[in-house]
């Protein structure tokens, strides 16, 4: 399992006014994202996005991993859970973006894994 941070979300409230902050306060250039009303973070490093309908969320950080099922059964076995929150699931999605889901460790803290489309693995 790779494990290298690969992706990061940013829930909040209103996506356009966080487009509208974080563009001006990092310089970021944040175009429509896949989701609905949401925006891509391009940045030199670690893609992001940013999602509305979230208030008083925290950013997500999503893992790299090469086989999510395995990943999925992994957390569990080490004691975590596996939050059943669809995270754009459909073929066309994860054929272009990769699988993502919101997993919690087993003190409580939250995180997602990722897994590339198989023509960017």
């Amino acid at each position: 399992m790779n494990g290298a941070p690969s992706f990061f979300e940013l829930g909040v409230e209103d996506a356009d006014k966080a487009r509208s902050f974080y563009g001006d306060l990092f310089g970021w250039n944040l175009p429509p994202g896949p989701s609905e009303g949401g925006y891509r973070i391009n940045t030199p490093t670690i893609p992001g996005g940013v999602h509305g309908g979230d208030s008083g969320a925290s950013p997500y950080i999503f893992f790299q991993v090469d086989d999510m099922d395995w990943a999925l059964l992994r957390v569990q076995q080490l004691g975590g859970t596996v939050q059943e929150v669809d995270l754009g699931g459909d073929e066309e999605s994860v054929a272009k973006h990769g699988r993502f889901k919101l997993c919690v460790d087993n003190q409580g803290s939250p995180f997602g894994l990722h897994q590339p489309p198989a023509a960017a693995s």
